[in-house]
């Protein structure tokens, strides 16, 4: 078996673990696109395990999936996302950029709604 999907293979075995779908049909949690493999572990599993998503994904698609699926989560996640941003994306002001990326995402569904 290839790395990666040795790697894949051992974060979904954690997620079920961690009992991260629980409000989900187990059924459709099988095969995880990679969208949603980011997605979960970047919420639910620790930092070696996110740093296994660095080893199989791009730093640019796990960026992408961290701003459009928790960033928009605002004070939820805050504490979160200001680790995310300092630890893997390097941003030098995390509060400023997170409000930053938050009001982005609103004025797009309010121009689209």
């Amino acid at each position: 078996m290839e790395k990666k999907a040795q790697i894949k293979k051992q974060l979904e075995k954690k997620l079920f673990d961690a009992n991260a779908f629980w409000s989900y049909n187990k059924d459709s949690c099988k095969n995880l696109s990679d969208w949603d493999l980011i997605k979960f572990v970047l919420i639910n599993l620790d930092i070696e395990d996110i740093n296994h998503l660095f080893e199989i994904y791009p730093k640019s698609k796990i960026k992408e999936v961290w701003l459009k699926e928790l960033v928009p989560q605002g004070d939820f996640l805050k504490s979160m996302n200001i680790c995310f941003a300092i630890i893997y994306f390097d941003i030098k002001k995390p509060l400023q950029y997170l409000r930053s990326m938050e009001t982005r995402h609103f004025n797009k569904i309010a121009n689209y709604g």
